[in-house]
């Protein structure tokens, strides 16, 4: 049996404490895989304009291609429209039904989880890894959830801070990965921010 992590999100655009949370994630799960699932379009996230799908992918697999047991997934992409959890948690399990599922979210979503589209069906099917960002309080759970807290992740960075920066133009160095970094400034996405 093997243990696989999903790791979704916009990742709009990916950073250095989505690449640190992946790495903690990794090392406390003892993960096997690790896959990174850009969403086409986020619930959470209604009326807010995302870079395009295409150029995400493109980074994340710029920010990824040095970790052997990291991908990146383009279920949510080529679904299209709203990307829902359950969605993609059952093709994961379809994928690998006799493995043990994990799903990265930050604590803000944790006690939120019982709102989620099919709700009781997510419970049953996958364990949830929780990351908690540096002041934020640690809330519980849903108890219906299997869940792991993963705290020792320190680094305060969000892609809002750094689609601003790019748009006012400031540096975003030491937020990116360089070559992500690069390729975010020359695709000029964030520009009319």
């Amino acid at each position: 049996m093997m243990k696989i992590g999903m790791y979704g999100g916009s990742f709009d655009p990916i950073h250095l404490a989505h690449i640190q949370v992946a790495e903690a994630v990794c090392r406390q799960m003892e993960l096997d895989r690790l896959y990174f699932i850009p969403a086409a379009r986020s619930p959470f996230k209604a009326g807010q304009q995302s870079a395009p799908a295409e150029l995400r992918l493109q980074w994340i697999r710029l920010a990824i291609s040095t970790q052997p047991s990291w991908e990146s997934d383009t279920y949510e992409i080529e679904q299209g429209g709203i990307s829902y959890t359950i969605d993609t948690v059952r093709e994961y399990r379809r994928r690998f039904p006799q493995d043990r599922l994990f799903y990265v979210i930050g604590m803000d979503h944790a006690p939120l989880l019982t709102q989620w589209k099919d709700a009781d069906e997510l419970a049953k099917l996958v364990e949830f890894v929780i990351v908690t960002r540096p002041g934020e309080n640690t809330q519980t759970p849903p108890r219906s959830f299997r869940w792991h807290l993963l705290d020792n992740v320190h680094c305060d960075i969000s892609s809002r801070v750094i689609r601003e920066r790019i748009a006012a133009g400031q540096s975003v160095e030491n937020l990116m990965p360089p070559q992500v970094a690069k390729a975010v400034l020359l695709s000029g996405a964030y520009k009319k921010y």
